[in-house]
Order: C-alpha cells, then sequence, then structure tokens
C-alpha cells in the first residue's frame, strides 16, 4: 500500500469507526457490525497510523475515548480524564503486554487484579459531602452528559454514603439480559399494534448494551426507572477519604464499606499462566451470567505501581482489556477461488487477510454461490464481516460498503470448469454451478476425501496430501482400491516410511467394519446427509428379519453378504418406497432411485464387500435421550462436533442444526454463537459439558 492509498483507506476507516462509535455508545441509533468487527476495523486503523504516523489525528477514534456528545443532554467537565483501555486477543499479546509493564516495575513483586469485563456504558457518579451530586457520561473522556436524573432512579446505587466525604467513582451501568429480552418483546408488541394502526413501528434494541444506552438517555427518568438498569463501580477517582485504598483490591473492599455495588466476579492471581486459566474458565461461563461480557479486565494490583507505568496517548499502561475471541470479524477479501466439489458443484472461496475468528485463524471463508455473491454485492478487495457458520465454516455475512475501495473487482461466474475445463451448467432449480464432468480429477478427488472423513469411515492417515498422492500414482480408481493398498507400494511413495504405513494399513483394516449409515453416507449420494442415511440403514435393519436371502445372527444383520443383501434390498425399492421412510424426502428418494439404478454403483458396493467391507450393527445404549432434541453449539473438551452428534443419537437424541421451539437442549461449548441468544429468547434449557455427561451416565 503506497502512501496516497493509506491516506484514502485511513479516511474510511475513520468515519466508519466515528459512524459505529455514534450508534453504538449512544444508543442513537442501530448497529448491523458487531463490535469483534469492529475491534478488527479498530486495529487496522492503529496499524495503519503507526505505519503513516503523518496522517494520525487529534480527532482519530484510536485517539479518542467513547462518543461524540449527541447535545441532547448538559455538557459535563469530568474532574478526572476518562480513558478506554488497550485491547489483546491471545495468550500470546498478554505475555507482550507484561514484557511492556516489565520496563516500568520489577514484575516479580507484580500481582494481577482480574475482574470480569462487563458489556455496558461507561459513567463516572459523584458525591459532595456524602450526598449522590451527579452522574455523568464518559463522553470523550473530556466532557460527558448529565444523565444523574436516570442513574438516581437505580435501586443499588446509593443516594447517602455512610461517611461524609467527596468522591468520584466510575463503572458500568448494565441491562441484565432477561430484562433485555423482555423490553424487546414488549416492543413487539406494541408494533402489532402500531401496524394494524398504520402507524410506524419502533425499532428493537440491537442488544443489553445499546439498550441500557438508550434508557440513560431518556429525559423522563421513568423510563429508565421502569427497565431494572443496575450497575457495577470498579474505578476509584479524586476523592478526599482519610484512608484511600492503595491497590486494586482494597478499592473494591472500599466499595463495600460505601455501599457502593461492585462484581463479585474478581479474582487476585500471580502470573500470567494463572491469568489464561481463569479467562477460560470464565469464557466457558459465559453465556450462565445474567449480563454481557466481552472480555477479563487485568489490572497491576499495586495503584503506586499503576502510576509509576503511566499512560498513552488514551489508556493506562497498567491495565488490559483480555477480550474474547470474537463470534464476528471484519476483514479484506484479498482473492477469490473456485472449489470444485463431489458433486461437481461449483463454490466460491474467498482468501483472506488472516484474522482470529471463534479462536482460531481464518484466511478461507465460503461466499456460497454466485447467487449470493450478486445478492450481497461482494467484490475482491471489500471489507467484509465473516463468523463461523454453525460455529465451525467461516462464511462471509456481509459487505462494509463504505470501506469498499475504489479498485474492487467484481466476481464473475465461470463459465468453464477450473479444474477441467468443462463447461459448466445450471440446473433449473439449483442455485449452485456444476462441472457435468464425472471424470474430473476435482470431482473425483473429494469423492475420495468424503468417503476417509470423520462423519464416514473416519480412517486415519488419509488427508488431503495422502488421498492426491495415491492418486498422482493411480495406486486407487475407486474409493474400494483403498481396501487393496499393499505395503510394499506405499514404501515407495513419498511422504511414506515403515510407521507410518504400519499406522495407515491398521485404520484400513479397523475401517473394513462400518455402519450402514456410515457407509451410505460415505458413498457420497446426493443429498443423503448424515440424518437421511441414518434413516435408510435404520429401514434395512428393521427388515432384516422379513428378508429370507441369508441366516440371521444377532444385531439384525445377516452373517454373510450383508453388503450384497443391501444392494439386493436397495435396488428393488422403488421413489415410493424411499418416500414413505421417515427422514427421506423426496429429493433423497429421487437421488437414492436414480443411484442404484446405475450398474456402476452396485458394481462398487459388490467390490466393497469382495475387498472384506463388512457391515456392523451399532450396539443399542439405553434411550436415556429419547425424544429430546439437542443443538449445540461452541467447540467440546471431550467430544468432536460429530463424536458428541453421535452420542447423542445413540442415546436416543435426535440433533438438530437450528434452535426452535421444539429444541430441549443447546449444549454449549467454548466460542458458542448466536445461537446462545436464540435459546434464551426461546427459553431453551441451556446445558454444559458436564450437564450432558451426566444425562447419559
Amino acid at each position: 500500500m503506497d502512501t496516497k492509498q493509506a491516506q484514502e483507506r485511513i479516511l474510511k476507516l475513520k468515519k466508519w469507526l466515528k459512524d459505529w462509535n455514534q450508534k453504538y455508545f449512544s444508543g442513537d441509533g442501530e448497529v448491523d457490525i458487531s463490535e469483534g468487527a469492529r475491534d478488527q476495523i479498530k486495529r487496522e486503523l492503529e496499524d495503519l497510523e503507526q505505519k503513516f504516523p503523518q496522517f494520525i489525528t487529534s480527532d482519530s477514534p484510536t485517539q479518542r475515548v467513547g462518543s461524540i456528545l449527541t447535545g441532547k443532554l448538559p455538557k459535563i467537565i469530568h474532574k478526572t480524564r476518562k480513558m478506554s483501555l488497550g485491547d489483546v486477543f491471545s495468550e500470546a499479546e498478554l505475555r507482550e503486554w507484561a514484557k511492556r509493564a516489565a520496563k516500568f516495575i520489577p514484575l516479580e513483586t507484580a500481582e494481577y487484579f482480574c475482574e470480569l469485563k462487563i458489556d455496558g456504558l461507561n459513567v463516572a457518579v459523584w458525591y459532595e459531602n456524602g450526598e449522590f451530586a451527579k452522574a455523568v457520561t464518559r463522553g470523550d473522556g473530556s466532557i460527558g452528559e448529565d444523565i444523574s436524573h436516570a442513574i438516581r432512579t437505580i435501586p443499588s446505587i446509593p443516594l447517602r454514603l455512610p461517611q461524609k466525604i467527596d468522591l468520584e467513582v466510575s463503572g458500568e451501568v448494565f441491562l441484565p439480559k432477561k430484562d433485555f429480552a423482555e423490553i424487546n418483546s414488549a416492543i413487539r408488541a406494541k408494533n402489532i399494534q402500531l401496524r394494524k394502526a398504520g402507524k410506524k413501528e419502533l425499532s428493537e434494541f440491537a442488544n443489553p448494551r445499546n439498550a441500557a444506552a438508550g434508557s440513560v438517555r431518556q429525559l423522563n427518568p421513568a423510563i429508565a426507572a421502569q427497565r431494572n438498569l443496575q450497575m457495577f463501580f470498579y474505578t476509584l477517582g479524586v476523592n478526599n477519604s482519610p484512608h484511600p485504598p492503595q491497590t486494586q483490591e482494597e478499592i473494591f473492599d472500599f466499595f463495600a464499606e460505601m455501599g457502593l455495588p461492585s462484581s463479585p466476579y474478581r479474582e487476585l492471581l500471580p502470573d500470567i499462566s494463572a491469568i489464561q486459566k481463569l479467562f477460560q474458565k470464565w469464557q466457558k461461563m459465559r453465556d450462565s451470567f445474567d449480563f454481557d461480557i466481552d472480555g477479563v479486565v487485568v489490572k497491576i494490583n499495586s495503584l503506586t505501581q499503576q502510576k509509576k507505568m503511566g499512560f498513552t496517548a488514551k489508556a493506562p499502561r497498567g491495565m488490559i482489556a483480555y477480550k474474547f475471541p470474537a463470534e464476528q470479524v471484519a476483514t479484506v477479501i484479498q482473492a477469490v477461488e473456485i472449489q470444485v466439489g463431489r458433486t461437481g458443484a461449483l463454490t466460491p472461496v474467498a482468501l483472506l487477510r488472516p484474522v482470529l475468528v471463534a479462536g482460531s485463524t481464518v484466511s478461507r471463508a465460503t461466499l456460497h454461490n454466485f447467487d449470493e455473491i450478486a445478492k450481497k454485492d461482494v467484490r475482491v478487495g471489500d471489507t467484509v464481516v465473516v463468523q463461523k457458520a454453525g460455529d465451525i465454516i467461516p462464511e462471509v455475512v456481509s459487505v462494509i460498503l463504505e470501506l469498499r475501495p475504489p479498485d474492487s473487482a467484481k466476481i464473475s461466474p465461470p463459465q468453464k470448469c477450473p479444474v477441467c475445463d468443462s463447461p459448466v451448467e445450471k440446473i433449473s432449480g439449483e442455485v449452485a454451478l456444476r462441472c457435468p464432468n464425472p471424470t474430473c480429477v476435482a470431482i473425483h478427488r473429494e469423492k475420495f476425501q468424503h468417503f476417509v472423513s470423520k462423519s464416514a469411515l473416519d480412517i486415519d492417515g488419509l488427508g488431503e496430501k495422502v488421498v492426491d498422492i495415491l492418486l498422482e500414482n493411480s495406486l486407487v480408481k475407486d474409493v474400494a482400491d483403498l481396501f487393496l493398498l499393499q505395503k510394499d507400494e506405499l514404501l515407495k511413495l513419498p511422504l511414506f516410511q515403515n510407521q507410518r504405513v504400519e499406522n495407515l494399513t491398521a485404520s484400513l483394516w479397523e475401517a473394513k467394519k462400518v455402519q450402514l449409515a456410515k457407509l451410505l453416507f460415505g458413498l457420497g449420494i446426493r443429498f443423503v446427509g448424515e440424518v437421511a442415511a441414518a434413516a435408510v440403514a435404520a429401514e434395512f435393519e428393521s427388515q432384516m428379519q422379513n428378508m429370507p436371502l441369508a441366516p440371521q445372527i444377532s444385531g439384525g444383520l445377516t452373517q454373510e453378504e450383508n453388503l450384497a443383501n443391501f444392494a439386493t434390498w436397495a435396488k428393488s425399492k422403488t421413489l415410493e418406497s424411499w418416500s414413505e421412510i421417515d427422514g427421506v424426502g423426496e429429493k433423497v428418494a429421487a437421488s437414492l432411485t436414480s443411484w442404484f439404478a446405475d450398474s456402476a454403483n452396485l458394481n462398487l458396493l459388490e467390490k466393497l464387500e469382495k475387498v472384506g467391507v463388512e457391515l456392523i450393527s451399532e450396539k443399542s445404549e439405553p434411550q436415556k435421550l429419547g425424544g429430546k432434541t439437542f443443538v449445540v453449539t461452541g467447540s467440546l473438551e471431550n467430544f468432536s462436533r460429530q463424536g458428541i452428534k453421535d452420542t447423542i443419537k445413540k442415546f436416543g437424541g435426535k440433533v438438530a442444526s437450528a434452535i426452535s421451539a421444539k429444541t430441549d437442549f443447546l449444549l454449549a461449548g467454548e466460542g458458542g454463537g448466536s445461537k446462545l441468544k436464540n435459546a434464551e429468547e426461546l427459553g431453551v434449557k441451556i446445558i454444559f459439558e458436564e450437564d450432558f455427561a451426566k444425562m447419559i451416565s
């Protein structure tokens, strides 16, 4: 990026951040971009200003605190300048902060005071001679707005202190999640009436913080009084207390003496490792709190040491905000490539400037299809919002049009397959473009990848590179050939040594015994996902008793020729009989009918049986979760995503992909996304891994 491009980008970032801050901090508008995405844009601006310091201005969002004043309320000059905190997003960055602290204080003498970072509205409260005098928003850090009329309605805030002292204290005003949901519910009910009357509807609040900010700025204090606002104090400013606190820990003890509410979630810790453990603990508990949090505030405990460390242009060096992984972030699309899937579908994938999303670094995100690209008007060079779809697959959610560069490039649908150069097709009623060439190298490769994946046969040691080597050396033509691989053949290939060959052949031997549902899914029959595959397998096993094709054994499968039995059963079924299976819809039924009518597919089943693939019946477990529907979000400690789904089904439960009124439980892991909010709004019970373990024990 040259100087001119940097200047243009900086100007766009500044304007966008100012507009976002105004809406978010004042509550005077809806924000459709998350705070996590805002953080990424702010960090980009900070990086650019560091590289091009000639463009730093005093009104830059990186040099200011809070938001522009709205002009509706009286202005008040703060007794002490209000500063925001610097941010870190990983343990490595936290350790870097500690290293910087070591330049000012000996770290071996330092203790760290940690507290939850509440996502609320920063407010300073003044007491004069022990009496409540004023409440002021943070504003721009020097001047705030007088919201005394609203803050004095908060029941937990004392209007008189037990001592006749002058005091300035700051903290966070917030709205509990339950009350936030009730406010929006009331707005929705009101909107029904307004809609019937043909009047303009009210806007719902985007989040609890937005609702709290809007409430305290209402000129009528009765509105704030009705909304159950709460406040926790955490900072002590100017005061004439005869015995002022000397540490952060003592500040909280002092607040307790004065009757000032503060968060009970705080700990004094000796080192960064201990902070990391607390961070992970609170992150797992994040959604169990009745208020929104977005991280942990880490402070040097000694106020004397904090004073020695001083300040940067806008933040104290002696404290830092360690933020939880963002569920949504902003980054830039650098290029787009086209992937060819096992069904021939062409999927556009955005190549991104690497960014941390929900705890992992993401450099690629799906754009789904070209209709979606046109609908969102996505272009190369755009700044986009990215999230993990279903908490797993990164996807581009939206474009921040205000940050579009002048040289952004439109993304056009390809006319030919990028791999085999065949003209692409678009089937009526479908959105995806497809490569129609069944011998396309990419399609062939993806079929192998799908067959060996964890959700299918789960064969260890057969990653993308290994599959590519096997195909390039013509050792496999179809998936059945995998079970014919010989050790001496493998040892001649690059990357293969004795131990690796031993591990792979052992994995292939184990994979020969497979559940029918896993095999069906692995065959990659179009539209046959895990649910449909399980439904077909269950139907087949239930009918085995009436099939006079071979002797029966325990578990509902025949002792010999079980794959042949399945093939005979499947190819005899009609479109109507497939459709009668619970869990098999019209598209799936049509696809199954077509697949089993193809002699090449039947030959593959026959070959799989000849190479030793044997169907096994899963051991029946007590149906402790019978009739219960689960949705899973986030990362679990003791289960993979596929593992938890299999376990739920094993004990009789069902797994859904989205929250609905029919969902019984949301099983939440670390880094859960929007499903948690949906569950709260619908009253779905949220459980954690330890709760689930008790349910199946």
